[in-house]
């Protein structure tokens, strides 16, 4: 009996093909699982910027319709329809709603009433919306819009490259059946 030397094992294990298909999975499996989790992290991602200017638009029209003056109730309420509309479980969202007016003489805006629910905004001045020509529409003199802004708060599901991020909506309505929304007490 004799024994194959170790150049002729190495020589048949470099020939051997069984169990390539094993090692090759093994290899590909986490890239593959990688591969899907990100894509369900940036479809969830889309889907939540989605809902979030849904929810912007939905709130805008909602407050362009009103013909009663607003008030601190009404806004919570927003804040809450905010909430639902958005799925939110992260950080509390927070909103900011502001009526601006069009001075065309002095071709600057001005700020009727601003209100803010949630954490880490604060209410306009009238130094903060007057030279927005590039975020408001073209406007005549002395008409009045609503700009209502959503900030949400996104974490992803998985953590596969994409950030915690605030999804920030800037949404402009004109008053459907009043002149101008007002607010409670101004």
């Amino acid at each position: 009996m004799s024994f194959a030397s170790p150049l002729h094992w190495l020589r048949r294990f470099g020939r051997d093909e069984d169990g390539n298909v094993a090692i090759e999975t093994i290899i590909i499996i986490p890239i593959l699982f990688w591969t899907y989790l990100t894509m369900f992290a940036i479809f969830d991602s889309y889907r939540q910027y989605s809902l979030n200017e849904k929810a912007a638009y939905t709130i805008g029209d909602m407050i362009s319709r009103q013909t009663t003056p607003l008030n601190d109730s009404y806004l919570d309420g927003t804040i809450a329809l905010l909430k639902y509309l958005t799925r939110n479980r992260g950080q509390e969202p927070a909103i900011r709603v502001t009526s601006i007016k069009y001075d065309a003489n002095n071709d600057i805006y001005k700020r009727d009433w601003s209100h803010t629910r949630g954490p880490g905004i604060s209410a306009l001045d009238n130094t903060d919306v007057k030279n927005w020509h590039d975020r408001l529409p073209v406007m005549l003199h002395n008409e009045r819009i609503v700009v209502v802004e959503t900030f949400v708060y996104y974490d992803p599901p998985f953590n596969t490259g994409l950030n915690n991020t605030t999804i920030t909506n800037f949404v402009f309505t004109r008053s459907r059946y009043s002149p101008q929304a007002l607010w409670e007490g101004s």
